[in-house]
């Protein structure tokens, strides 16, 4: 690696920082590697906190690494601190506390927050968010009296709550703008498959509805005029880019940080990981709101800070565990040929996608992890399949690739 790289500060401490600076000691840099995180506690990993950690039989926190291992590849920790301003000019970010850290190249890692309702709607004493492990401590305390609970969005974060809340016997209440779940990730099939899942555990879903009346008084407006009873509101609509520290160097737009193919910022020895960073999709620029792009993006940013010149090209894969259900999803999984394989309305199948070519470009499975194993492989190498053969649960996988 160039000598003249002596320092490399990572703003982050999430699943995307913790694994740059890791990755750039496994990768030989022998400088010195600053971690700056947000909250107090070590890197940790957060698709638990809505699923282990809200369940009846709650899960410690898992950690990415333990102390001695920060301690032992030589990584200076800086917790409960945040970016507050960056100068590109003197390679210097200025933290909440007055210091300051110089740098001689910058990983922005901060990933993102969540979106929020308008404090007009609820009281933010009686409203949840869930990004962080006192987030979910605090919910699952909530779960635990056993109250009743609205959901304001159907999507993964809703759902996984909505299942960990009704094994605690909760009441539950999902409120979804659009006309069915999860619209944005996956097809009509799995959403009225997730529908009838959590309609059979007794959640009442109401679709086509926003919240637009306070919360008060233990029941919650709703813009049809109907109103649902609620102790707490747990709202899981999206997610805004944390690009606090750095909105003032040019290389943010509505996503996040812009990247190009190589993680690398605008501004040269600027690069930024995960979340957080807004990546080229064909034409456009978007982020990749998964714990496998933080951790693959993140390899791929360490390799390039080394020294190669590596485009990153990881296919989207993500998965959900909503109670006894487990959903993945891999690429795109909602344009293209649509091939199901299994009963659609049966307990376990895989929705395949082609495009006109017969290369498979998306897969979302559901209770089928082998299925889901050769379709990651089969988008990552853009193999052409036989659609008959494909939609023949009967004939293996293997014999369906041309």
């Amino acid at each position: 690696m160039n000598e003249r790289i002596k320092r490399i500060v990572i703003a982050g401490a999430g699943q995307a920082g913790a694994t740059v600076a890791f990755g750039l000691r496994e990768g030989g840099f022998d400088g010195e590697i600053a971690l700056i995180g947000e909250e107090s506690h070590l890197p940790y990993e957060r698709p638990q906190l809505s699923k282990e950690m809200l369940r009846p039989a709650s899960a410690e926190l898992r950690l990415i690494k333990a102390r001695a291992e920060f301690e032992r590849h030589g990584i200076q920790l800086s917790l409960g601190r945040k970016v507050v301003r960056t100068d590109a000019s003197l390679r210097q970010v200025l933290l909440d506390d007055g210091g300051a850290i110089t740098f001689d190249r910058l990983v922005i890692a901060t990933g993102v927050n969540p979106r929020q309702l308008p404090a007009t709607v609820a009281d933010p004493a009686r409203v949840r968010y869930l990004r962080t492990v006192e987030d979910a401590r605090k919910l699952r305390v909530d779960l635990e009296g056993g109250e009743p609970i609205a959901i304001v969005g159907g999507g993964v974060i809703g759902l996984e709550v909505a299942a960990a809340a009704r094994a605690l016997g909760c009441q539950v209440t999902v409120i979804e703008s659009a006309d069915r779940l999860m619209s944005r990730s996956v097809d009509d099939v799995v959403s009225r498959y997730l529908d009838r899942v959590h309609a059979r555990e007794g959640v009442d879903v109401r679709y086509g509805v926003q919240v637009t009346g306070p919360f008060e008084d233990g029941r919650l407006t709703l813009s049809d005029g109907s109103s649902v009873a609620a102790r707490v509101l747990v709202v899981g609509i999206g997610v805004t880019p944390n690009v606090g520290g750095f909105d003032d160097l040019g290389i943010t737009d509505a996503a996040g940080v812009r990247v190009d193919a190589y993680g690398q910022t605008a501004i040269d020895g600027i690069f930024a990981a995960g979340d957080i960073a807004s990546q080229p999709a064909g034409s456009a620029f978007g982020r990749i709101e998964t714990w496998a792009n933080a951790r693959d993006h993140a390899l791929n940013v360490v390799r390039n800070l080394l020294g190669e010149s590596v485009r990153y090209e990881s296919p989207v894969w993500f998965w959900s565990d909503q109670g006894r259900t487990n959903l993945q999803v891999v690429g795109n999984a909602t344009c293209g040929t649509r091939v199901i394989r299994g009963d659609g309305s049966g307990a376990a199948f895989s929705i395949f996608w082609l495009d006109e070519g017969g290369h498979v470009t998306g897969c979302s499975s559901v209770n089928s992890p082998k299925d889901m194993a050769v379709a990651r492989r089969w988008v990552k190498q853009g193999n052409r399949v036989d659609p008959r053969h494909l939609a023949d649960s009967g004939i293996p996988l293997r014999n369906c690739v041309l």
